[in-house]
């Protein structure tokens, strides 16, 4: 395993991959039923492999997320790795919630004190009614009792907003963006990157795949990756942010322990990109551009739709039908044909409330006519 210094207000040594909790084995679909005991070995495996960041939060499987973790974390790993959560900030309605759900959370994770503790896709709309009910006073009080051993955020807006927040409030060490190389205009970007990185903050990259996208990619993309001198297509989307300096971790929501072998195996050959690999990166991104498809990351951030929506399903299908041809376009018709009516995107009426929360700003009503036009 490779280490990176995280940030210049700490003195901890990252490993170079991160393990995400967000997208855990499952059983039966249910993404509430965490495969406990697959789950707990993948993790146990990651950090005997050298992982030691582990990030969670309070509504990852549905709360399921956190409390898998405080036990799998049983044993003597706890003390194995630094831990990371977030608050739900959507949640909060009053300034006693702050006290409410950290201990919650502690309580859920078996321990008395998070490593790093996050408000959870800061963005224009909740900062500052934070700020009001004294987010910031909360914050340095729980790095004091030790509840916290530092603060960050994670962020999901305009660069402008992001630069607000890290101004706003000294007391970060740390915050989490979304960042891979097609997204390096989108949300903080390569900007913001640098921005938090020069002032000290350790930046922890979300998303490094897109969703998954980047892992497997269509026929058009992968021919395009073929220069690269055999790196899969996952460890050169992981090699393009390891090849940087800011970024301190790079997490993976792993889901099976095939993936989690692999990205140890490609963390512990982190290093500089080759030409060849910088320049199929760069015809990578042109294939992946002219298919023009919706930038969903299906995080589920829009759910739960009040007209009973499955968004991320539906763009799922929707891109899925346009990445793989006409053969993809005749087998998402008929799986968007077995969805529950209520779950398509002919359902949706365009209320609004999802486009508020979603990190990647999709026009998603807009958008899910389109998929209704095109599978239905």
């Amino acid at each position: 395993m490779n280490y990176r210094p995280f940030g210049a207000k700490t003195d901890f040594a990252v490993s170079a991959l991160g393990f995400g909790c967000m997208r855990l084995p499952v059983i039966g679909g249910d993404q509430a039923a965490v495969d406990e005991p697959e789950a707990t070995r993948m993790l146990r495996r990651a950090v005997d492999g050298g992982v030691n960041y582990v990030d969670t939060a309070y509504v990852y499987h549905a709360g399921g997320s956190e409390r898998w973790l405080g036990r799998a974390l049983a044993g003597g790993y706890r003390a194995k790795v630094r831990l990371a959560t977030k608050l739900p900030v959507w949640s909060v309605a009053e300034a006693k919630d702050f006290d409410r759900f950290l201990d919650d959370q502690l309580a859920r994770l078996a321990t008395d004190r998070i490593d790093f503790y996050l408000l959870h896709c800061l963005h224009e709309g909740v900062w500052p009614k934070l700020k009001g009910l004294g987010v910031r006073e909360w914050l340095d009080a729980i790095v004091r009792d030790g509840r916290a051993g530092a603060v960050g955020f994670s962020f999901h807006d305009r660069l402008s907003v992001f630069k607000e927040i890290i101004e706003d409030y000294a007391g970060w060490s740390m915050c989490q963006i979304q960042y891979n190389y097609m997204n390096e205009d989108v949300q903080a970007g390569t900007e913001g990157l640098k921005f938090a990185a020069a002032r000290g903050l350790a930046v922890v990259i979300m998303e490094p795949l897109l969703g998954g996208a980047l892992a497997a990619p269509p026929p058009s993309v992968r021919a395009a990756l073929e220069g690269a001198g055999g790196v899969s297509p996952a460890e050169l989307a992981l090699k393009w942010l390891w090849d940087k300096p800011e970024p301190a971790t790079v997490l993976s929501g792993m889901s099976t322990m095939d993936q989690v072998e692999e990205n140890l195996a490609a963390a512990a050959r982190a290093g500089a990109l080759t030409a060849r690999e910088r320049e199929a990166i760069e015809r990578a991104r042109a294939a992946y551009r002219a298919l023009d498809a919706v930038p969903c990351t299906r995080c589920g951030y829009c759910l739960p739709c009040p007209n009973g929506v499955d968004i991320p399903r539906n763009f799922q299908l929707y891109n899925d039908a346009r990445l793989f041809g006409e053969v993809g376009r005749q087998l998402n018709r008929n799986l968007y044909a077995q969805l529950a009516a209520e779950k398509r995107a002919s359902a949706c009426l365009r209320c609004g409330e999802c486009e508020t929360r979603c990190p990647q700003r999709i026009a998603v009503g807009e958008q899910m006519e389109k998929v209704a036009q095109a599978l239905g």
